[in-house]
């Protein structure tokens, strides 16, 4: 008998906003491949009787954890076991999600996919800082700020330049480290270095914290308060929301 996968989003760190279907799949699965970014709130509640294997990796490792990952789905479903495939966030937004479904179907394994709630909407809120808004954004664009060497087969890329006149609002996931080089390409792309920004590091968790500025010297802003990942980037007028709507700071204080 063949188990199934369960591909997952465990939200972006808080447990309590995890959905009920991915609660009810990490009390009750065999086997539970967790990410980097699943927090360990949520770890924590992975019952005794499950097998829980980290599969995640930090910015620098070698690559080929996601083969290993593959792999170990495709030998836990094979013994008949039900593996819940737990990744930060939502599966299908920058989790490889996708991947992990295509290759489970040439061997065909079934899987299903659950939904969370992804960072990139989730710590902005979490921030007071609405990604659109009727005066200020009436549009999103959620792009990845890390394209190395692992994405050199992609076919597609971020084209920078072209953001600044296609949309109002911009969260930029993985861009930490790459944020000089990203807002002197929004800058070129027409952006002023005056527009606003604010980067949220460890969203919704206790740890939460806020760093704002301009994209004119955000490389400079994250080097002073040394934010270090998980962080998301919000660019543009909304940004300019989080001081007056702020109410994570004062909940979190108590």
């Amino acid at each position: 008998m063949t188990g199934k996968v369960y591909i997952c989003g465990a939200g972006p760190g808080d447990p309590k906003l995890m959905t009920v279907r991915a609660m009810e799949l990490l009390t009750s699965c065999d086997v539970v491949l967790y990410d980097r970014l699943v927090g360990q709130a949520v770890i924590d509640q992975i019952p005794a009787k499950s097998e829980k294997v980290y599969v995640g990796r930090a910015v620098g490792d070698p690559t080929t954890h996601q083969k290993r990952t593959n792999e170990l789905m495709v030998k836990y479903t094979k013994q008949g076991k039900s593996v819940l495939r737990l990744k930060g966030g939502d599966p299908f937004i920058f989790g490889r999600g996708a991947e992990e479904a295509e290759y489970l179907l040439k061997f065909g394994i079934g899987f299903e996919i659950i939904p969370g709630i992804t960072s990139a909407i989730a710590s902005p809120a979490y921030a007071g800082i609405p990604l659109t808004h009727r005066r200020y954004s009436s549009s999103v664009a959620i792009v990845t700020g890390h394209e190395g060497a692992e994405k050199e087969d992609s076919l597609v890329s971020v084209n920078w330049k072209k953001l600044p006149e296609a949309v109002d609002t911009i969260v930029v996931l993985m861009g930490i480290g790459q944020i000089e080089q990203i807002s002197a390409d929004l800058i070129k792309g027409g952006l002023k270095g005056s527009t606003k920004i604010a980067i949220v590091e460890s969203g919704t968790t206790a740890k939460q914290r806020v760093v704002t500025g301009t994209l004119k010297n955000a490389a400079k802003a994250i080097d002073k308060h040394q934010v270090r990942p998980p962080a998301i980037i919000i660019i543009g007028k909304v940004a300019g929301l989080h001081k007056k709507l702020d109410w994570f700071s004062s909940v979190n204080a108590d």
